[in-house]
């Protein structure tokens, strides 16, 4: 059955809101609240600000501060037919300026008054004043059309753009709804996620599709103890968190209680069973989602429920990826594409209505990745993830890691993952990082970073070496007080191996 269009099930939907519930609040901003109502009026001063702009455009660079003016300008951008591209106000100019151009970006919203892009034609949203509502928008001409293109780190060094089409959300946003969450115009929902990252989509749409509040982050903020203090202070109901987060509340776990939860997805990296059932304790009352994605499948693609009264599914501490959401198939294949059967070990790859339709500009990466394959009678066009993973009998997913987390170690074959998981469970729950370096003999050999400056070095090694063979065993062992995050919440693992680099070259 055909999935409702864009503008059924966010724009329609999201005026839906405004009309409904104008006089309650949308969003909570640094300790501000702002009506739906507010929201309309700024989306308003910055669509006629878009429809000045002497350019015929579809593509609108998006400074992404955590504002008011930057959240209404991402509807302002859709209602005008047009596709947003966030661009981080922390990162190199250098960088942003490489993606302006690639995308021949001519026009950009800016809620601050920094000087960037002096050649663009900027629109500072902050200064619009409100003089007409417009709350209209044309009818769908091109399902197709692109909503927003998020630049992610490229292994050449250059950033690769991922560009998702209005189809492409629609679906999403039918998938998620499938997926058994209520959320209502009583909920208070956590975004803590940066624009220029996927899962943010996720955290401010559906809540603003329902009616709900939205709780955003600041980039000044220390990300896990505003969190915390959000989730205390306003009681909130549903968020999407990474576990890395988790890591760092889990000495204060026994301080927290949060009774008005409801909803927690844990998203972005693997989920280690045992930290998720000891924050499981923290929130009562809330029913717990593991939901796994690539910025290529549109957000999320696979999902399981955290049950608390029996066992939840794990491979090497990690909680099962369960299974594909509704707009979703996957199939595990080898080398050579071939489809393998139930329990063998491939690549993860996916197809349907959520998939991107390319990388931006990038016509050798497109055909690395995409592929078309017949499966159950159709032409399919799938996507690969890069993820080492293989179906159980009852149909959930396993995940091994990346294919790019294996390494040869003295001619064998081995996944980093289960070193991490010996290695976590002699520390008691303490967050391992292994990585591969290359030795000034140019050999491959391993290097364990442990977050936790208490642990026993020897004691570890020993431990290691009663469960893994010779070859197996770190050859390096750092230990750090803790581990930075990246603007997604996830493990700066870019750090670690500047870190192992600076040492190895030493």
């Amino acid at each position: 059955m055909q999935n409702k269009s864009f503008n059924d099930q966010v724009l329609k939907q999201f005026l839906s809101s405004i009309e409904q519930f104008f006089d309650k609040n949308a969003f909570c901003i640094n300790g501000a609240f702002y009506t739906y109502k507010q929201l309309s009026d700024y989306i308003s001063n910055i669509r006629e600000a878009l429809q000045r702009t002497p350019f015929n455009i579809t593509y609108v660079g998006l400074v992404a501060n955590d504002d008011i003016e930057t959240y209404a300008s991402i509807f302002a951008i859709w209602l005008e037919g047009k596709c947003y591209v966030p661009l981080h106000p922390h990162q190199p100019l250098d960088r942003l300026n490489e993606i302006v151009q690639e995308v021949n970006i001519e026009v950009i919203l800016n809620s601050m008054p920094a000087p960037l892009f002096t050649e663009k034609y900027i629109v500072n949203t902050s200064l619009l004043r409100h003089v007409n509502t417009i709350l209209g928008y044309e009818s769908e001409k091109n399902h197709e059309a692109p909503a927003y293109i998020l630049f992610t780190s490229g292994s050449t060094g250059k950033p690769k753009g991922v560009l998702i089409t209005r189809k492409n959300v629609a679906a999403f946003l039918d998938s998620f709804s499938d997926c058994g969450i209520d959320i209502t115009e009583e909920d208070r929902c956590l975004q803590c996620f940066d624009l220029t990252f996927d899962v943010s989509v996720q955290s401010f749409l559906v809540p603003l599709l329902h009616g709900a509040c939205v709780y955003t982050v600041g980039h000044d903020q220390i990300k896990y103890a505003y969190v915390s203090e959000l989730w205390e202070d306003h009681q909130l109901t549903f968020g999407a968190i990474a576990p890395s987060m988790l890591r760092f509340l889990r000495p204060y776990f026994d301080e927290i209680n949060l009774p008005a939860m409801k909803c927690c997805i844990l998203t972005a990296e693997a989920s280690p069973l045992d930290l998720i059932e000891e924050w499981a304790a923290c929130i009562p009352n809330a029913r717990i989602y593991n939901f796994y994605g690539p910025t290529e499948a549109t957000i999320y693609c696979t999902f399981c429920e955290i049950n608390r009264d029996k066992l939840n599914r794990s491979l090497n501490g990690m909680l099962s990826i369960g299974r594909p959401m509704k707009n979703i198939q996957a199939i595990i294949v080898d080398q050579n594409k071939n489809i393998l059967p139930t329990g063998e070990k491939g690549e993860l790859c996916v197809c349907g209505d959520q998939i991107s339709p390319e990388y931006w500009n990038n016509s050798e990466k497109n055909n690395v990745v995409f592929f078309e394959k017949e499966y159950k009678g159709h032409i399919n066009r799938f996507y690969r993830t890069g993820d080492l993973c293989n179906f159980q009998d009852d149909g959930m997913l396993m995940l091994y890691g990346r294919l790019d987390s294996q390494a040869k170690i003295q001619g064998y074959r081995v996944e980093l993952g289960e070193i991490e998981f010996h290695a976590r469970e002699f520390l008691n729950g303490s967050n391992p990082v292994v990585l591969v370096f290359v030795n000034k003999s140019g050999n491959n050999e391993l290097a364990l970073f442990v977050e936790n400056e208490q642990a026993n070095k020897i004691e570890l090694v020993s431990y290691l070496k009663r469960k893994l063979p010779a070859y197996m065993i770190p050859s390096k062992v750092f230990f750090e007080k803790e581990f930075s995050l990246n603007a997604n919440s996830k493990v700066d693992k870019i750090k670690l191996k500047k870190k192992l680099e600076l040492f190895v070259s030493c």
